[in-house]
């Protein structure tokens, strides 16, 4: 099916994008408050400033070069004009009888513009401060108002505030560019690193969509050591275990269509061939039919137990007494055949363990045993344990296994030499092995002291089971 949303990788870019986006934004924006904050105090302190110094002017109340007291206010204006250099931004005019009456510096006729007067004029009374716009940008204008020799005169220092902002602007545009520099190298840096972290992931997807219903054998690449690396391994795992299930299936299938087809033949054959006129024949037809079908049903019931034996509800488990447990099977196995029956030894500890799961392999081993001997031979069961296992054993002392079929025999439908008599179907021996491995122990055959077969049941032991219920 083609995909028709934005990619995965589009999307990681895209937030990463939005996120430095955002944070250059911000960052932006409160270096451009905090500046213009800065720069506004700036401009407040140098017009104060101005003020201040010309307060002190006035106070002294004298003219530095002459000595002498001034004469009107326009004298100390237009000797602080003098005196004085503006910043660059800055304007300064002296102001009487609602006109200016001086300006520095001289590099526009600011103070002979008629708009100027409609400014200042109505802050002299009041020494106020005011922002307006002109042909030279918005304008910082304050006035300062001041007697002296009976006379009364005003400064005024403008300020342009275009000119004094002009270098925050620049420092502005600057990291606007570098901000976007930064913003296309983030953005390319992340949508390389996150196609490189997606890899596996697409490699993964192309995988899936490779894999069919008969070929699970394909594996992803393993690298690395993250979280991308532990997913690639239980995906390969999932695989493995797939695989492992699918090909089961199809064994379990064609070994079960094998043997099912012949009593279904048998069954058809004798059906064809049956006379419904003749009793005896008909009687004859029918038993012969019937311990078929039992055979079947046996057949039936076996591949259906090997069948659960992988589902999780399979076992029933709980503290198992190995002690007793073996004991048990000794007397319950009494019952299968004629034999000397021996109590090897016993374990006294407690197993984790479905126990008629158990009991039902133990006994299928007796079972066996008995098939494979004869009437006063030796079957032993036994148990043992170690610190990390529990072991439990049938022996006997017929023929034994030959070392080529140790193997074949735990396989479906698997038989070494069959003994006269034993109309099984070699699912035995599979089922105590599935029944085993369910319990995540394992099941093998070894040779017995005195000569004959001893199959070995191994299962995992726990120690913290053990001082949760100790024995007794």
């Amino acid at each position: 099916m083609a995909r028709t949303s934005v990619s995965v990788r589009v999307r990681i870019t895209a937030t990463v994008a939005l996120l430095v986006l955002a944070g250059l934004v911000v960052a932006g924006a409160v270096v451009y408050t905090i500046e213009s904050r800065r720069l506004n105090q700036q401009i407040a302190s140098q017009t104060d400033q101005e003020f201040a110094e010309l307060a002190t002017l006035q106070e002294d109340g004298r003219n530095p070069e002459t000595d002498r007291p001034y004469e009107s206010v326009g004298e100390m204006l237009k000797l602080f004009l003098q005196r004085k250099v503006p910043d660059d931004n800055e304007l300064l005019l002296t102001w009487a009888d609602g006109a200016p009456t001086g300006q520095s510096p001289q590099w526009n006729d600011i103070s002979g513009s008629q708009w100027i007067k409609e400014v200042v004029n109505p802050l002299v009374a009041t020494n106020g401060s005011t922002q307006v716009e002109s042909d030279f940008g918005t304008l910082d204008v304050n006035v300062q108002t001041v007697d002296q020799g009976g006379t009364t005169g005003s400064l005024v220092v403008v300020t342009f505030l275009d000119r004094a902002r002009a270098g925050l602007h620049e420092t502005i545009r600057t990291y606007a560019i570098v901000a976007g520099l930064v913003l296309l190298v983030v953005t390319g840096v992340a949508f390389w690193v996150s196609g490189r972290l997606l890899a596996p992931l697409r490699t993964l997807r192309e995988t899936a969509d490779d894999i069919s219903e008969t070929d699970l054998s394909q594996r992803l690449p393993v690298t690395g050591n993250d979280d991308i690396t532990a997913l690639t391994r239980t995906f390969n795992g999932m695989l493995a275990r797939l695989e492992s299930a699918f090909v089961g299936q199809r064994e379990f299938l064609d070994d079960a269509g094998h043997e099912l087809k012949t009593p279904l033949t048998v069954l058809r054959g004798h059906l064809e061939l049956l006379d419904t006129d003749n009793p005896e024949d008909l009687a004859e037809t029918r038993l012969l039919l019937l311990d078929e079908i039992d055979r079947m049903s046996r057949l039936v019931g076996d591949l259906i137990l090997l069948a659960k034996s992988d589902r999780p509800d399979f076992l029933q488990t709980q503290p198992v007494d190995l002690d007793g447990l073996t004991r048990d099977l000794v007397a319950k196995a009494r019952g299968l055949g004629d034999r000397d029956w021996v109590l090897d030894g016993v374990a006294e500890i407690k197993v984790v363990a479905d126990q008629q799961r158990l009991t039902q392999a133990v006994l299928q081993l007796a079972d066996n045993a008995v098939k494979h001997t004869r009437g006063g031979d030796t079957v032993a069961i036994g148990s043992s344990a170690t610190a990390t296992e529990a072991r439990l054993w049938v022996r006997d002392t017929g023929p034994g296994v030959p070392l080529e079929d140790r193997e074949l025999i735990f396989e479906r439908f698997g038989r070494s030499a069959v003994p006269p008599g034993d109309e099984g179907f070699g699912l035995g021996l599979s089922i105590v092995d599935a029944v085993v491995r369910a319990h995540g122990g394992s099941v093998s055959v070894e040779d017995a002291d005195p000569p004959g077969a001893c199959f070995v049941v191994t299962l995992p032991r726990t120690k913290t089971l053990e001082d949760e219920w100790p024995t007794s």
